[in-house]
């Protein structure tokens, strides 16, 4: 079976084959799964790695593959008052909610107690399908520390 067990980064290397994943299965080093030309891969890496969109691994037969960001069901917290969005992440991280944070913006994965939570405190609250790319934490993690973009 075809196996991957290196990462080689953002951008490395020109990929033309790609894997698809929600973040849960980024998190894990250890899976089958399957590459868009339809041939199942062994992910054999190393542990505590997390994927990102846009990371690019090479098969044990020297090909490159990009990791691509699953659309999922999150809730998107927009509000005008960078203030306030870090209260909203506030009270989110106090509730071990892995969160994305962009300009003007953050994301978790959709929660219906939560979005009603934010909307009681005055936020807008969009539930949509878009990648999860939430922030790596301060103890590990492959956090880029930057946005893909998205959103």
């Amino acid at each position: 079976m075809l196996t991957i067990t290196k990462r080689l980064g953002d951008g490395a290397h020109a990929a033309t084959i790609k894997i698809e994943l929600p973040f849960d299965l980024r998190t894990r080093s250890r899976q089958l799964t399957k590459l868009s030309t339809g041939e199942e891969v062994g992910l054999r890496l190393e542990r505590g790695l997390v994927l990102r969109g846009g990371d690019h691994l090479i098969t044990d037969d020297g090909r490159v593959v990009e990791i691509v960001a699953m659309d999922e069901v999150v809730s998107t917290v927009t509000c005008d008052d960078p203030w306030r969005l870090a209260r909203a992440s506030y009270h989110l991280g106090n509730r071990h909610v892995p969160v994305q944070i962009g300009a003007g913006w953050l994301r978790f994965r959709h929660d219906h107690v939560l979005d009603e939570m934010l909307r009681g405190q005055g936020y807008t609250v969009t539930v949509e399908e878009a990648p999860f790319e939430p922030e790596g934490g301060a103890y590990g993690g492959h956090g880029h520390g930057h946005s893909h973009g998205h959103g």
